[in-house]
């Protein structure tokens, strides 16, 4: 019986171009699996099943690590199955062991191109221009089709903060379902919104950039103004203006520019270069 289009075999002759070349178009989860072990082989219908329900919104690639020892070597493959998850030419997953097709079918609809991320583009693309009307129209037209796919629910939100309706981000944020709040979109919502207080009936961005060009001893301007551009997504001016309030005064409103630090930290995620960077130097005023 051939297999589907969407169900590869690879070896080291094929695998840069089913697998890294491939994974530009869609995901690609490769299967190190082998002929002896018992849970690779009650995992393959499982695998199979799901790429014959997707049709082609990802690529199943099988890899018989005793057949493909070369490549077992290089990728560390130490127990079978190992799965690897493939997207835009990287590995973006990892999964040893078996799961529940569940845990696979959530991990590939993180990677995989949906009907509604067209939509996203049209809607980022209205957000950059300022048309926060038609950004709103559009997203709410995509969380109607896909209702599940809490990303749109996130870009709404930020569209909502951009156009400084927080009473509406913060519904969005309060719809979410618990473990969605806790993932890393969700904690960053929450922290974009416990900053939002900073700035009720604040100045405009241009009008607080101006007051502290004229007065660098204003520490609230400073203080909102860097919480507007964490609101905008400018994250690194937010860190520079930050520290510089942290620098000037560790007291102004119970160290708000240490805790505007950490609040970023979390926002961007550990693994952040900009992290990083703001990290070593905060850590340098404290010590």
């Amino acid at each position: 019986m051939s297999e589907a289009p969407y169900i590869v075999t690879i070896d080291v002759n094929n695998f840069q171009q089913q697998v890294i070349d491939r994974s530009a178009e869609v995901p690609v989860l490769v299967d190190f699996w082998a002929e002896w072990c018992a849970p690779c082989q009650s995992l393959m219908p499982v695998l199979v099943g799901l790429a014959e329900e997707y049709q082609g919104q990802f690529v199943l690639a099988k890899v018989n690590i005793d057949e493909q020892q070369e490549l077992a070597q290089h990728f560390g493959i130490r127990s079978v199955p190992t799965l690897k998850l493939f997207r835009h030419g990287e590995e973006v997953e990892e999964v040893m062991g078996g799961q529940p097709e569940s845990a696979f079918r959530a991990m590939i609809d993180k990677y995989r191109e949906r009907p509604a991320d067209k939509i996203r583009i049209q809607a980022a693309h209205a957000q950059q221009s300022k048309d926060y009307s038609q950004a709103i129209d559009l997203l709410k037209q995509a969380i109607e089709s896909e209702p599940d796919y809490h990303i749109l629910k996130f870009d709404l939100a930020n569209v909502y903060l951009e156009n400084n309706q927080i009473a509406d981000a913060q519904a969005i944020y309060d719809s979410l379902p618990a473990n969605i709040q806790t993932d890393p979109e969700g904690v960053a919502l929450q922290y974009q919104l416990s900053l939002l207080s900073v700035i009720v009936d604040a100045p405009s961005l241009d009008e607080l950039q101006q007051m502290v060009e004229n007065d660098d001893k204003n520490l609230q301007a400073l203080h909102q103004l860097a919480v507007r551009e964490v609101i905008m997504g400018e994250y690194e001016q937010a860190l520079a203006h930050f520290l510089t309030l942290m620098k000037r005064d560790r007291k102004f409103e119970e160290d708000a520019g240490r805790k505007g630090l950490l609040s970023v930290f979390s926002i961007l995620g550990n693994q952040n270069e900009l992290v990083k960077r703001y990290r070593s130097k905060m850590s340098s005023l404290l010590y």
